[in-house]
Formats: structure tokens, sequence, C-alpha cells
């Protein structure tokens, strides 16, 4: 709805992907709550590639949907195209991938924050964030923020998730000029009362690729890659998505032609230069034919933008060469021979902030009640930005009630990951998550995000009746499912009477066990645990998942308990490291940048080694024996007193 007060509880600059799952987190969890955005119209837009999801990523957004989140809803809604990658391997490295109608996930996001209750949408720009003294007399802490207009909403929490807007300017070839997003201005008065405050702002860059039209393609020379069927839905809450008869992407590759053009015109772009780094894994044409010289192709998807949309999106050639050379380029490529070239790809170089400057609320260390989301803590993709904004939403709203936060650490699944890297490690380069950065993804995986983190938000009271009720049935069904297959136990040689080829030793194997061997699935069981065809197909499929990566679940989560128990060990925010005997210089210089919250964090931050961790660990324990020693003398010398008064 839309409201204009001047008092919240929580106000959430930007309505990016960050900020609309920020803003509708905070009212979900009993703040009022403001969004404010320069276009009401832009909610939720996609300024770059029409997909969610993919390795690492797709479980994201179904950890967000797990919060409760919008985007899984959204992407089953305006989804035009599923696909499951990795699904030939196993589930711990699946990939729920999606291709988006741009205008129906637009559409459908707007509907969605302007029903949600408790939050109110402005249009307008933020010029500057007000604050005042903290009760410590250290840090600040936020009391409102000061729109262009000049009027000031009073509030006691806000959200940042300003996405590329941050000082933004575009490039395309030698042409430089301030843009957060192709067609909108760049904020800079942000940038500046940030810079003021203290924090440590840098530059990033990322990139866009031309848009083609579809009706000047040849696509019968073309790789056609069609959709799963039926396609997997990201959200919990749905057996099904809502259109069945999905749209192809297609297939083609760059050629030495393509290379070429691009070699012959490095001089004429200021994109590509290396004191500003871009996305390493996500890379721009231009240094692809850099730092792959040796290939001879590259891959390029044509991924339509929606179902009554004439735009192709050439995902993998980003490029900011001049617009002229990218035309002739194209022309180089199977089947866009002949293509109409209707958006020139585009830089976008834009400001950051130090990540080591937040707490794992995704609060800042700087000022009290600010938050941090999106790609203004170094990150790239919708889906870590949308990761963000959820936790930042829930932790401000939580703050603003006097109530604890919620806190997600690595065991927790890959948002907690992020925030992790981000907060010890900082950032060189735009971040972005893959299974690779989990040391727990045989637990953390894309079909289990509900039984991880949903009762973790139910706590927090950001997940609702509807969804809670929902994951609380299936819960239960997947509980009495496994409970019947650990039921039934067989020795080796009764499993081989049945057909199951099992290894004849004395152990007696259960049903629930007899899913981990090759070739056994849990349907090819139901002749001999008939109760099995009571429950769906979807519960049966996720029980048996659940078969195949029990032991190594147990295995890690005795890794996660240790994870915990260093991170229970909290660190001072004003601790003097140089009081600290034996660790280095360099040691010293990570640990002040950083300032991790616990000894866990300080583990894990870059340069710090496992003696100086342990240093760290002693001197806080030893710290901690002072203190115990110190009340016990205290409280023996008040008895005394007493003893000596009466």
């Amino acid at each position: 709805m839309l409201i204009f007060a001047s008092t919240y509880d929580v106000v959430v600059i930007g309505g990016g992907h960050a900020g609309t799952e920020a803003s509708a987190a905070a009212a979900r969890s009993g703040a009022r709550t403001a969004l404010v955005t320069p276009s009401l119209s832009n909610l939720g837009v996609c300024s770059c590639n029409p997909s969610f999801g993919g390795i690492g990523k797709g479980t994201m957004i179904r950890e967000i949907d797990a919060l409760d989140g919008l985007a899984g809803r959204i992407v089953d809604r305006a989804g035009i195209h599923f696909r499951v990658l990795n699904r030939k391997k196993g589930a711990a490295v699946w990939g729920p991938r999606a291709q988006i109608d741009r205008e129906i996930y637009k559409k459908e996001m707007k509907a969605e924050v302007l029903a949600t209750p408790g939050l109110g949408v402005l249009e307008g720009k933020v010029a500057d964030i007000v604050t005042t003294p903290g009760t410590d007399g250290v840090r600040k802490k936020v009391v409102g923020v000061k729109l262009e207009s000049g009027e000031i909403l009073d509030c006691k929490k806000v959200v940042i998730t300003t996405g590329t807007f941050l000082g933004g300017e575009i490039h395309v070839g030698l042409e430089v000029f301030p843009s957060g997003r192709m067609g909108e201005a760049a904020t800079f008065g942000l940038s500046k009362s940030l810079k003021e405050a203290g924090f440590q702002l840098g530059r990033l860059k990322t990139g866009t690729p031309p848009r083609l039209d579809k009706a000047t393609i040849d696509f019968s020379r073309l790789e056609q890659q069609p959709g799963d069927v039926p396609p997997t839905p990201f959200s919990y809450l749905n057996d099904a998505v809502r259109v069945q008869n999905q749209l192809h992407c297609w297939g083609t590759e760059t050629n030495a032609a393509t290379h070429k053009i691009i070699e012959q015109n490095l001089d004429k772009t200021v994109h590509i230069r290396e004191t500003v780094k871009g996305p390493r894994y996500c890379p721009s044409l231009e240094s692809k034919v850099i730092r792959f010289r040796h290939r001879d192709s590259h891959k390029v998807w044509l991924e339509p933008e929606g179902f009554d949309s004439n735009v192709i999106y050439p995902n993998g050639i980003s490029m900011t060469v001049p617009e002229g050379v990218q035309d002739a380029m194209l022309h180089t490529i199977i089947g866009l021979e002949n293509v109409k070239m209707l958006q020139p790809g585009y830089g976008v170089e834009y400001d950051y902030v130090d990540p080591r400057n937040l707490r794992s609320s995704l609060e800042t260390k700087l000022i009290s009640g600010l938050y941090l989301a999106g790609q203004i803590n170094g990150t790239t993709g919708y889906e870590e930005a949308a990761s963000q904004g959820i936790v930042a939403g829930i932790n401000a709203s939580l703050a603003s009630q006097g109530k604890g936060q919620m806190i997600l650490g690595r065991g927790d699944g890959y948002i907690g990951i992020m925030i992790d890297d981000l907060i010890t490690k900082g950032i060189s380069e735009p971040y972005r998550m893959f299974t690779s950065r989990s040391e727990y993804r045989m637990s953390a995986r894309a079909d289990n995000a509900d039984l991880r983190l949903t009762t973790k938000g139910r706590l927090a009271g950001i997940v609702g009746d509807t969804r809670w009720q929902h994951f609380s049935a299936v819960a239960a069904e997947m509980q009495e499912l496994q409970t019947i297959l650990e039921s039934v136990k067989m020795s080796s040689t009764a499993w081989m009477k049945k057909g199951f080829k099992v290894h004849e030793n004395a152990t007696k194997r259960s049903a629930f066990d007899l899913l981990r061997l090759c070739g056994v699935t849990i349907d090819s069981l139901i002749a001999h645990v008939p109760r099995i065809a009571v429950f769906s197909p979807k519960v049966r499929d996720r029980v048996s998942i659940e078969s195949t990566y029990t032991p190594y679940v147990e295995q890690q989560k005795a890794a996660i308990c240790g994870l915990e128990r260093d991170d229970q060990l909290k660190l001072p925010d004003d601790l003097d490291y140089s009081t600290i005997y034996g660790l280095s210089m360099e040691e010293m210089r990570a640990l002040e940048a950083t300032r991790p919250e616990s000894i866990g964090m300080a583990r894990r931050c870059e340069g710090v080694t496992p003696s100086g961790a342990l240093r760290l660990l002693a001197f806080v324990r030893g710290s901690r024996d002072r203190d115990r020693r110190l009340g016990m003398m205290e409280e023996v010398s008040l008895r005394s007193q007493e003893k000596a008064e009466v």
C-alpha cells in the first residue's frame, strides 16, 4: 500500500531484489516499514539477465522461500523455462534455475509488495542518513533519513539496498555518463554520507549484453534447449508452476572472427581497465578474449525475455565496446548473421562498502541501526542481493522491536556462508555464490532448505501461519515415512531373496538404509513396504534423498557443532589486538580491519594463521578466567563487609 507517514520502525532504501525482500521481511515480522524507491513502476525490475537460480544460487532462492520470502513464489508465477542444473549428479549440487517473463515478474512483485500489511511505499530519493550520538558516546545511531525533497522520515532502523546506483556510471565504448541502470539516474548523496561517516568505499564493475530482435534470428541453425518436464517449482508452497507450456532457449557460440573484432577494438572501451574489478565468474566477452586466448569459441545462450516479448537476451556476451563494433561482432555468430540489435551492451561501475564493516546481522559496526544489503556489500547477482535483503530486513525489524537478532551461520546454509565470507574475508572482486564455497553442501541442499530454516524463521516471527502449517504437515509426513522405512529391517540374505543386490554380511539393514544402494528406488520398495504408496511422490522423493545423505549429514553435524562452539566465544568490540602476545603484524592488521565478532570468525579471517587463532583463543580464555576470579574476589569482599556490619 502507498502510505505517507513520517515515523517508521524501519526504512528500506531501494526497491530492487534486496530492497523488496528486506522491506517485506521487516513488515512481516511486525515493524512499521517504509520502502523508498525512485520509481514505483520499477519495483523488482531485473536489470540484467531474465533468470533466477543456478548452481548455489538456486539453493539461496530456496532458502529465501523457506524464510517466507518473496522471490521463489514470484518466479513460479513468472517462469517461462525451468531446469535443474546438474540433475545427473547428486542432489547436493543440484541447481534449480528458471527463465522468467520480465514484465510478469515485475508486475507480480509490485502487487506482492503493495499488498504486504504494514509496508508503505514512497516514491523519492534519499539524500542522507540522519544520525545522533549513541548511548556509548562512540557509535552514532540512526534516527531517520532525509529525502532529496527535504522531507525527513523519522525511523529506528535503516536498510540501504542501492544496488549499482551508488555512485553509478555507465560505460559504452569510450562514452561514460552517470547512471545506475540504462535510463535511470545514479545516487551520489549517500556515497558522500557514508564516506564522511568513516566507511571504506571501493569501486566494482559489472556488465550486460546487447538485446536482440527475436524476429531477425535464424533459429533453424541453432541448438534447441527445452525446459524440464515437468518443471520443478522454487517455492515449497507450490506443487506446480503457473505455466506448464514452457518456451525454449537456443545455443550458439562465438568464433575466431568474433574474437578478432573484439581484439581489434579493445582500445575503444574504458570498462576493461584493471584498476576496477569485475565479476571473474561472469566475465565480459572482452575479458574472455583476453584471458582465454587459447579458446576458439565461447558458448552463447539465447534466452527469451517473455511470452509476448520480441527481445532475446544473449547470455555469455556482455560487452562494452562501441555500439557499431557490437553490431559487427554479432553478425559473425551463427544464427545471428542478420540480427538486429535493439540495445547495445554496456558496463556499470559503482561504489561498494567494504563488507568487513558489517556484523553478521548485516548491521554496520560504525553506525548503530544502519544495515546494508546487496551490491553495496560487493556481491553480484539477484540471488545474493535478495538473500542479504531478507536477513537485513528481518534483523532491522527485530532490533526495532527490542528483540534478538536472527543470525544465519555457515552451518545453516548458503546465505550464512555468503554473509560469513563477506564479513570475515572482504572482497577483491564481485562476490558470487557457488556450491564449492560451502564445506557443508551435503547437508545444505536445495531440496531441504525448509527443514534447515523454516523453524528458525518461525521462532524469529517472520514465517506466517500458511507456510508454517504447510511445512509442519510435510515435515510430519517425511518423518512418518522415514520411521516406517527404518522399522522394516532384514538380514542381507532376506533382502537378497527379495531381489536386492546387497553385500552379504551379518548386519541388518532397514528399508531406509537400502535406498543408499545403487539402483534401489523408493518405488521399488513398495511391494515389500506397501505403506509407502500412501505418501505423495514429492514426499517419497525427499525421503529418498534424505536416506542418501544421512551418513554424510551426521558427519557434518559434528563439524557444525564445533563451528558453533567457536562462534559462541565472543570477542569485545574494542579489543586491542596489539596487546595479544605472539600475533604477527599481518594478523593484527587483518583483525583490526575485520573486527571479528567471535573466535570462529577470527579463524576464518584472511591473513590469520591457525597459530594466531590459538593465541587469540588463549587470550580470550585467560581474560575470562581473570574476570571470573575478580568477580569471585569482589563477591567474597562484599560478603565480608556484610558480616562486619552485622
